[in-house]
C-alpha cells in the first residue's frame, strides 16, 4: 500500500490538471441545436444563433465554448451568459470557430460544450464551413525601418516583406501594394498567391519607389499594405491589413547601350556601324532584320573594345559572358557570338538588363515591304494618295518634304490603310525607332516649316529626319 498511494495521488492530480482539455463526464445536457448551414458567408453574420441546456444547480455562471478536437485541448470562448440560454449570431459563431483554429474555407468538424466552474455538459457537433474574418498582419517590414537601396546590385534582396494571416482552404491572392506616407493612392508592388512573403530586390523596390515620384539619393517614408482577396460559392472577400510606414532611399539606375554587330545581321561585322538598341530603364529593344544560322553579339560602344556582350555558356570568352537566358532559336557559337537559329526575316530582340535575359520574337510583319509610302498631316492623312517614297537600299526608303511643326506621320507599305504599316515604336513620339503595326503610334516632329529628308529603315527598324 505504501507503493500504491503516491501513484494514485499522482494520477488523480493529473487528471484534475488535465480535465480543461480530456473529454470529461458530463454534468449536465447542452441541448442539440441544428447550425442550419453547412457553409457560412458573411451575409449570415447577423443571423441568430441559440443554444440551451439544462439549467445547472447553483451555477451563477456559464461559459460556451468551441473546439476543432473533441478534447476541447484547444478551444474559444463563444458566450458567458449567466442563465441556460446563449444568444449569439452566426457572426459570433464563425468567429469563434476561427480563434478555435479552425482554417476558413475549409469543411470541418466543430465541436461545443458548455462549462461552469469544474462541470462541463456534453458536446454537440457539426461539419461548417467558416469564413474569414480578421486581415492579415505585416510582420516585415518593422515601423520605421529603413533601407538604402543598392545600385551595384540590382538583383539582390532589399527587403523581404512578411505577414501572417489564415491557413485557408481555397488559394488566396495577396497583393503588397505601396504608397507615399498619407496617400490614398496605392500601387502594386509585387503579388503572391497563398505565400506569406514577398522577396523585394533593389531593382524591384527601387523602380516602384520612384514610380511613386519619390526623390532619388532622399530617404522618404513609404506606406505598405497587403490585400488577401479569396473567392468561394459565397463570393469574393477583401481583407486589408494595416498599414506599416517605412523608409526607403531610392538610387538613379545606370543602364547600358547596346550595339548589335555580326554577319546575322543588317550591318553586318562592321563596329562602326553596329546597330544601337533602345534603351527604356532596364529594357532595350529593337525590330531588326536577323538571317538564318547567322552569328552576332553586342558591343557596349561602337567599337570592338573595351566592351563585348555574349552568352553567359561554356566555352565564351569569359570577359564576353552576360545573358543569363535566351529565347531557344539562340545558341553559343565559337567563343564570342551567339547564333540565331530561325527562318530569315525581321524579328523583335528584347533584353532585360536585370534579369540579363535576351529573347527574339517574330515581328508582326516578317518580311520586308515592296514599297513604301508616307502618310499622315503631311498629305491629310490621305492613305489613297499616301507619297511614294525612294527605295535606297534594301528595305531603305527615302522622302524629302518640308515638314511644319505639329507634324504627325506614319510609313505603309500600300497606298490604303492595311496591315503594312510601321510608325514610332510603342507610342507616338520621335524616338527614331520604328515599330509594326501593332506596337506603334504616329512619328511626331515640329519641323518649323524647313526642309527635311525623312528616311525610313525598315531593315534595321530605324528612321531619321535630316535637315536640307
Amino acid at each position: 500500500m505504501v507503493l500504491i498511494l503516491p501513484l494514485l495521488l499522482i494520477t488523480s492530480c493529473r487528471e484534475d490538471a488535465d480535465r480543461n482539455w480530456t473529454t470529461a463526464e458530463a454534468s449536465f445536457k447542452l441541448h442539440d441545436t441544428t447550425l442550419g448551414a453547412a457553409v457560412l458567408y458573411p451575409t449570415m453574420q447577423n443571423n441568430p444563433y441559440i443554444l440551451t441546456w439544462d439549467k445547472l444547480a447553483a451555477a451563477t455562471s456559464y461559459s460556451v465554448v468551441v473546439s476543432s478536437t473533441e478534447d476541447f485541448k484547444n478551444k474559444a470562448v463563444l458566450g458567458t451568459p449567466t442563465t441556460n440560454v446563449l444568444k449569439t449570431t452566426i457572426g459570433e459563431l464563425n468567429t469563434a470557430m476561427l480563434q478555435a483554429g479552425i482554417s476558413p474555407y475549409s469543411p470541418s468538424k466543430v465541436y461545443v460544450r458548455v462549462e461552469s466552474g469544474s462541470a462541463v455538459s456534453n458536446a454537440i457537433s457539426f461539419t461548417v464551413t467558416p469564413y474569414p474574418v480578421d486581415v492579415p498582419v505585416i510582420t516585415k517590414p518593422t515601423a520605421g525601418q529603413a533601407i538604402v537601396l543598392d545600385a551595384a546590385n540590382p538583383l539582390a534582396t532589399a527587403a523581404t516583406v512578411t505577414w501572417t494571416d489564415y491557413s485557408y482552404g481555397v488559394n488566396v491572392n495577396y497583393n503588397v501594394e505601396i504608397a507615399p506616407k498619407g496617400s490614398t493612392t496605392f500601387s502594386s508592388a509585387g503579388t503572391t498567391v497563398n505565400t506569406k512573403e514577398l522577396a523585394w530586390t533593389n531593382f524591384n523596390l527601387n523602380d516602384a519607389v520612384l514610380k511613386l515620384g519619390l526623390p532619388v539619393g532622399v530617404s522618404s517614408e513609404v506606406d505598405v499594405r497587403v490585400t488577401a482577396t479569396t473567392a468561394s460559392a459565397g463570393g469574393t472577400i477583401t481583407k486589408v491589413s494595416q498599414i506599416v510606414t517605412f523608409k526607403v532611399t531610392p538610387y538613379q539606375p545606370a543602364y547600358v547601350n547596346f550595339y548589335l554587330v555580326g554577319g546575322g545581321t543588317a550591318v553586318g561585322w562592321n563596329a562602326g556601324e553596329s546597330q544601337l538598341l533602345k534603351n527604356t530603364n532596364e529594357i532595350s529593344e529593337i525590330y531588326t532584320y536577323l538571317e538564318q544560322n547567322g552569328e552576332f553579339r553586342f558591343l557596349g560602344q561602337q567599337d570592338w573594345g573595351p566592351i563585348n556582350y555574349s552568352l553567359n555558356a561554356s566555352g565564351i570568352n569569359d570577359s564576353y559572358k552576360y545573358f543569363n537566358t535566351w529565347s531557344t532559336n539562340l545558341e553559343p557559337s565559337g567563343n564570342e557570338n551567339m547564333k540565331f537559329t530561325g527562318n530569315s526575316g525581321m524579328y523583335k530582340i528584347t533584353i532585360d538588363q536585370n534579369s540579363r535575359d535576351i529573347t527574339v520574337t517574330p515581328s508582326a510583319l516578317p518580311t520586308l515591304p515592296t514599297n513604301l509610302y508616307l502618310v499622315g498631316s503631311l498629305n491629310g492623312w490621305d492613305a489613297n494618295n499616301a507619297l511614294p517614297m525612294q527605295q535606297v537600299n534594301d528595305g531603305v526608303y527615302e522622302y524629302t518634304i518640308a515638314i511644319p511643326d505639329g507634324a504627325q506621320f506614319k510609313f505603309i507599305g500600300q497606298q490604303a490603310w492595311g496591315d503594312l504599316e510601321w510608325a514610332n515604336i510603342h507610342t507616338g513620339g520621335n524616338s527614331g525607332f520604328l515599330g509594326p503595326k501593332g506596337d506603334n503610334d504616329n512619328i511626331q516632329f515640329d519641323g518649323g516649316g524647313a526642309l527635311y529628308k525623312i528616311t525610313a529603315n525598315i531593315k534595321l527598324g530605324t528612321y531619321k529626319l535630316t535637315p536640307q
